[in-house]
């Protein structure tokens, strides 16, 4: 026991020795704990994030997901709504209807000409029948689409959709009233018609201008679909600008030049519908569809019948421009074929229907020749984008107008007035 006391006298001797060696003798009245704490602790300390309590006035309320829509979707849609809304009281729907024979199956006696006593072996021929009508009734047959253009009651839409002079054509305006309508012209080039109803205070849509359509921009379609479905909108965008197709429908056939293509959904009874830009602006008219395709439509630039529009306004009927030739355009591939010195232009050509040069005609008078090839018209190029067809039609009937002309391989320039194009 006294042992054990003995170690640990010696022990605690010693950890004094050594602890006093690290104070030192001028500072003797400073306190070991106060330094080890201030010099090794408190800095560590002094690192940890201190936590105050807030104040309940002081505290600031988190903030929210911002949970606004994407502005551009928003602003697209609307657009498209507010364009509806604006064009769509003046689409009017088209209602075609003809008297047709009532056919109805009639007995018949094949044997009516055998002496009676011989019609018995046969039954009197009451077992047979043949088609026979009885009476005429009026039925509908077709319908389309089209706009107002004025409150008076002009309707623009497009020559197929009353091309037939023996039928009547019904207008149900947006309103669901029914007008009897009257055909004021019918343009003998492009697929384009007038009509008239009996009407004051209508609404009256926008014609835009189709010369400053980009590639990409939406367009929106409205119409009679499928001859049933009035009003009908679908929102697509323009696919494709200068379009040349050859449409076919209702026993006609021709060839439509510097069309708007569109993926804007148009069906049958759509034809004479507007296509409208996201202002609710007329930018063309619906003409036809490429069957068995998807989405692949055709408008005809509003630009191109403006002046057809003023001339029935101002005379009751449409004034067309008339040259009087007959052309093919020339691609690279027709250059090449016919080793042609020029890629673009029209070469005058005859074709099925009648001579390169129609007798006395402007062209005829000014002296134009089979196989001319006409390059300018006042300085405008002739073109796969710009036919002559279409630039022809930007003047009036009386215009004089110079054209550069490719004759045996010398050019020329040929003065030509126009004339009124001749009814066919």
């Amino acid at each position: 026991m006294n042992k054990k006391f003995i170690y640990l006298t010696i022990i605690s001797v010693l950890i004094g020795v050594f602890l006093g060696s690290f104070i030192s003798i001028n500072r003797a009245q400073a306190n070991f704990f106060n330094d080890f704490y201030n010099n090794y602790l408190k800095p560590s300390f002094e690192k940890i994030p201190k936590i105050v309590p807030e104040k309940e006035s002081e505290k600031v309320a988190p903030k929210e997901e911002n949970k606004e829509v994407y502005a551009p979707t928003v602003d697209y849609e609307q657009a498209v709504i507010k364009a509806i809304e604006t064009a769509s009281p003046a689409v009017i729907s088209i209602v075609i209807s003809k008297d047709l024979p009532v056919i109805e199956q009639c007995p018949y006696n094949p044997f009516s000409d055998l002496p009676e006593e011989f019609q018995q072996f046969f039954g009197n021929g009451l077992n047979f029948s043949q088609p026979c009508q009885k009476g005429i009734k009026k039925q509908e047959i077709g319908g389309g689409s089209g706009f107002i253009i004025s409150s008076d009651g002009m309707i623009v839409t497009n020559k197929h959709v009353v091309n037939d002079e023996k039928a009547e054509y019904t207008v149900l305006t947006n309103d669901g009233k029914k007008y009897s309508a009257k055909i004021l012209a019918r343009d003998g080039i492009k697929d384009f018609a007038v009509l008239k109803i009996s009407a004051s205070d209508l609404p009256v849509i926008k014609l835009g201008d189709s010369d400053f359509i980009k590639l990409g921009q939406s367009a929106i379609a409205i119409g009679n679909a499928l001859g049933e479905f009035r009003n009908t909108v679908s929102v697509g965008i323009v696919s494709g600008l200068s379009r040349n197709i050859t449409a076919s429908g209702g026993g006609m056939t021709e060839k439509i030049e510097g069309l708007i293509q569109t993926d804007a959904a148009i069906n049958a009874g759509n034809s004479g519908g507007p296509l409208l830009n996201l202002r609710g602006e007329v930018i063309g008219i619906n003409v036809a569809m490429v069957s068995g395709a998807q989405n692949i439509g055709f408008a005809i630039p509003i630009n191109q019948v403006k002046k057809s529009i003023d001339s029935v306004k101002k005379t009751g009927r449409i004034v067309v421009p008339y040259l009087g030739v007959r052309y093919l355009m020339i691609m690279s591939e027709i250059a090449r074929k016919e080793k042609l010195s020029v890629e673009n232009g029209a070469i005058v050509r005859g074709n099925e229907d009648g001579p390169a040069v129609v007798k006395n005609s402007p062209a005829d008078k000014a002296g134009i020749q089979m196989e001319d090839i006409i390059l300018e018209i006042n300085g405008e190029k002739i073109a796969q984008e710009k036919s002559l067809l279409s630039i022809i039609q930007k003047y009036s009937v009386g215009d004089e107008i110079s054209l550069k002309i490719l004759r045996n391989g010398k050019e020329i320039e040929i003065k030509v007035k126009l004339e009124e194009k001749p009814k066919e």
